[in-house]
């Protein structure tokens, strides 16, 4: 059964599972869905076009699928589409899409998001990520899976974090970060593999090796970006024996070869 506490005010077309929460003074609004075993704490508004999925946890006082904060909007009817066993904490700020792109913000699966995060309009955001307390995000960024924010760091807009990225404390991202990569400071810079992540996760000491090779090829051996491309294409090749180094590998590569606004170096 629905538990939805007397003082919250859910609209009539909103639709919720039989088994969702709602805090006390939460607003829920009528584009809004909300799959089951997901709780709302007190004070916390959900609106706009906004689908959310199973097991999902909101703290007090996060506003989510409000209108994106782009002078450019004119109420289109644009979305927030969130997955599922997500953790959103106190004072999160996420925001729908714009018509200027797909017109759709999506946050994935098992997300932890801290206290006063801000997720901008068509961000794009994996599975597994940890945003850390104060961590701000303009529109259009993706991030992807198993990806870390510091606290207080900041990101450009149209800007892309790779897999298993990790980005430290009050840093300013302005360029794309390679899959794998630390990066900190302001503005921030590559800093090595994050090596300690992906022992963590379960990464060999062969692909770890050969990602650590990778780096060095892009950022140590004094190599113009194109012919470090070319040299990593050949470290893919050179794996093709040992499938899952080639994959990363080849992740690195496809990454760095698919940049708009450039990497940092």
């Amino acid at each position: 059964m629905t538990r939805i506490h007397a003082s919250a005010v859910v609209d009539s077309k909103a639709e919720l599972a039989s088994d969702v929460e709602v805090g006390p003074y939460s607003v829920i609004g009528p584009n809004v869905k909300i799959g089951a075993g997901t709780k709302v704490g007190s004070h916390t508004v959900i609106e706009g076009h906004t689908t959310i999925g199973k097991e999902n946890n909101f703290a007090h006082f996060a506003a989510i699928g409000g209108p994106p904060q782009d002078m450019k909007y004119r109420g289109e009817p644009t979305q927030l589409i969130i997955g599922d066993r997500n953790t959103v904490r106190e004072f999160t700020t996420i925001h729908t899409g714009t018509s200027q792109d797909e017109g759709i913000t999506r946050i994935g699966n098992d997300n932890w998001i801290m206290a006063y995060v801000h997720i901008a309009h068509d961000c794009q955001v994996g599975n597994h990520t940890i945003f850390s307390s104060n961590a701000q995000i303009a529109g259009h960024v993706q991030v992807s899976d198993w990806a870390i924010m510091g606290g207080m760091s900041g990101v450009h807009q149209f800007v892309r974090i790779g897999q298993h990225a990790m980005l430290g404390g009050a840093s300013a991202l302005v360029q794309d970060i390679p899959p794998f990569v630390i990066a900190a400071g302001d503005k921030a810079s590559p800093h090595g593999i994050n090596v300690e992540g992906l022992k963590r996760r379960g990464f060999s000491s062969e692909t770890i090796s050969a990602l650590r090779q990778a780096y060095k090829v892009l950022y140590k051996d004094g190599l113009s970006f194109e012919e470090a491309k070319a040299e990593i294409q050949k470290m893919v090749s050179a794996s093709a024996a040992d499938p899952a180094t080639a994959e990363k590998l080849a992740q690195f590569h496809d990454f760095i070869a698919a940049s708009t606004r450039g990497i940092i170096r």
